[in-house]
């Protein structure tokens, strides 16, 4: 598997490049993965943070290219995915694509849609089709982009190489993303562009291992709900969540409080005074 190297414009397929932003973490991996589709007019994907270095290596990018750009597209406003938006769009002169949410306290609070997503809006990019598809469940208005030649499609947050997203309440909703990524197993995908790793390259097969491991740790989640029994958060973590390591516990938090509001939602959980139980 090929290095990633922040700033590096890598071809992954004909008319897609990549080029990883300077920005690792161990919620961003290796970094933010922005994109650039086409060859002439040229849409760019995910900007990712709003970092000087970053920025200049887009726009050598778009040069190296001999291209010009053409809009900019954000799969969702998480704030390693498109503050840098905002500064490309006033220096290029280009309009910016996506979904306005209410901030949650996760949300970049720079960014602001001149065209508004649709699910299955078709974007013309170089006379070819990039097609918008709405995957709620990481973030309400997260969207995956499908670019039709290639079969490759850009996944934002929806699906991450290596590694499984968290899904934060309210904005992000455990039912609604196990329901998006079924709704992808019904579209011809020939390889997955995430915005944090590696381009995956067996999608159907990495659809199918997410939803098995999501089943699995609602499975866990249950299981320590009978253990336990009635019980707040803190008590059902160590528990349900048993098998990873203590620092990552409040991160996991956040998708277990998804899993049971998603027992809830189901009618198979009910809460009180902070306290969940099996109904």
């Amino acid at each position: 598997m090929t290095e990633l190297i922040a700033g590096e414009l890598a071809p992954l397929r004909p008319g897609v490049h990549r080029i990883l932003a300077p920005n690792p973490s161990v919620l961003t991996g290796e970094g933010t993965n922005t994109y650039l589709i086409g060859q002439r007019n040229i849409t760019l994907l995910d900007p990712g943070p709003d970092m000087p270095e970053h920025l200049d290596a887009i726009d050598a990018g778009i040069a190296k290219l001999g291209g010009q750009l053409e809009r900019i597209v954000v799969t969702h406003t998480h704030t390693d995915h498109s503050p840098g938006a905002a500064a490309l769009a006033k220096r290029h002169g280009v309009p910016v694509v996506g979904c306005d949410i209410d901030d949650d306290g996760y949300q970049d609070a720079s960014f602001k849609a001149d065209v508004s997503l649709s699910h299955g809006m078709q974007i013309d990019v170089d006379g070819e089709v990039l097609e918008a598809i709405h995957t709620p469940g990481h973030v309400g208005n997260h969207y995956c982009l499908l670019h039709h030649p290639s079969g490759v499609l850009f996944t934002g947050d929806h699906i991450m190489q290596g590694s499984t997203v968290v899904i934060i309440p309210p904005s992000g909703d455990m039912a609604d993303y196990c329901h998006s990524l079924r709704l992808l197993l019904d579209y011809p995908l020939a390889a997955l562009a995430p915005g944090h790793g590696h381009l995956i390259d067996r999608p159907r097969d990495e659809i199918e291992t997410l939803l098995a491991h999501r089943q699995g740790r609602e499975d866990k989640v249950v299981a320590a709900m009978i253990s336990v029994g009635e019980a707040d958060l803190d008590t059902l973590l160590p528990v349900a969540y048993e098998d990873v390591p203590a620092s990552i516990w409040p991160v996991a938090r956040l998708s277990l409080l998804a899993h049971v509001l998603k027992l809830q939602r189901e009618g198979r959980a009910v809460c009180a005074a902070d306290r969940w139980r099996l109904k």
